[in-house]
């Protein structure tokens, strides 16, 4: 049985539309795969390492074959140990608000610790850049306060999702999968609430084949 990693970056538990149209896409896909190991990450709750200096340090004394202090050492245990984390899944799920036509601040950070050179990605003068994170697939449900449709000029702020699908697809995975709750708030609550049951309702068929 596969190992599903289910990713929360929204602070707003139950008040969130991105977590209720993840959760439902869980809850489904736990009903079709029986005995599936899920494991779910509160990003805002998890003990993410600072990666400050002697986190970058030890990156790059290793890119560069040096030897590491023990402070470096420690730090950079801590980001291996985030990384290992991840790409042991074989799926994946992220429930993601906008937040300021971008991601939350605590998942760039999630996301900046796990990108890293020979671990999820490589680099050779012959090849360019290569994602190490191959045959996963993804799910990720977003929402937004506005709405960002493509062909509009609002679409030229979203960098939401644009964003999450070029770091994911840069370590490797290409089997991506979304659904979007929009808008949540431009329309009024009643608007949200429905463009949110729409999401849920279309996550549960998604998970069915996922």
């Amino acid at each position: 049985m596969s190992k599903l990693l289910y990713i929360q970056a929204s602070p707003r538990a139950d008040r969130s539309y991105s977590r209720k149209v993840a959760d439902s896409f869980v809850e489904a896909y736990r009903e079709k795969h029986r005995g599936a190991e899920i494991l779910t990450v509160d990003i805002f709750k998890k003990d993410l390492p600072p990666f400050d200096g002697e986190a970058l340090n030890a990156k790059y004394r290793i890119l560069h074959g040096e030897k590491l202090t023990e402070a470096e050492r420690k730090s950079w245990r801590a980001v291996e140990a985030l990384i290992a984390e991840f790409t042991a899944a074989e799926k994946y799920v992220f429930a993601v608000p906008m937040w300021n036509f971008g991601i939350p601040y605590r998942l760039k950070q999630y996301l900046d610790i796990l990108v890293q050179p020979t671990y999820t990605f490589s680099y050779t003068p012959e090849e360019g850049y290569k994602g190490l994170v191959t045959d996963r697939s993804v799910f990720v449900a977003y929402a937004r306060g506005g709405a960002y449709p493509a062909g509009t000029d609002a679409a030229g702020y979203d960098f939401q999702k644009p964003y999450l699908e070029t770091i994911l697809g840069f370590m490797g995975m290409s089997d991506i999968h979304s659904v979007v709750v929009e808008p949540t708030l431009q329309e009024g609550p009643d608007t949200g609430k429905v463009k949110r049951d729409e999401a849920i309702a279309k996550a549960r068929e998604m998970a069915v084949r996922f």
